[in-house]
């Protein structure tokens, strides 16, 4: 429904069109190629748009953003049950959810043992996968 306030964002038809559009998409996309699509798709919406309500759904914890090799934001939708981390392809843009737990009780440690709360993370894998490495793979 618009003008419903969900996890701190109020939706909007173009808002609504945006996160339509990037459930849509397959794994990480940037806010370009999510207008790009957009725009395909007859939605009369602004590339501004689309950046300022990509920045609404994470800090809504809505997205999963990882950087590609030229420091681009790439988002994806988040999974109902959190936030992933995720080893993403240089090459070819494959991404790859991981096992984090190690990484979650660091964080919440190392938060817990210093006095911070509410306290956000992101961790950052990149690599070549085995597609788009040339010669044999080591392992």
């Amino acid at each position: 429904m618009y003008g419903t306030v969900h996890g701190g964002w109020r939706t909007t038809p173009r808002r609504a069109a945006v996160l339509d559009a990037l459930h849509a998409c397959d794994g990480f996309v940037s806010a370009q190629t999510l207008h790009t699509a957009l725009v395909t798709d007859g939605v009369g919406v602004g590339l501004s748009t689309v950046y300022r309500t990509l920045r609404l759904l994470e800090a809504a914890g809505h997205v999963d953003v990882v950087r590609d090799s030229d420091g681009e934001r790439l988002y994806r939708p988040r999974p109902d049950d959190g936030h992933r981390h995720y080893l993403v392809c240089r090459e070819c843009g494959f991404s790859l959810a991981v096992e984090s737990g190690e990484v979650e009780q660091w964080v919440a440690r190392i938060t817990r043992d210093i006095g911070f709360h509410s306290v956000d993370h992101t961790v950052e894998l990149s690599g070549v996968c085995d597609g788009c490495r040339p010669g044999p793979v080591d392992r």
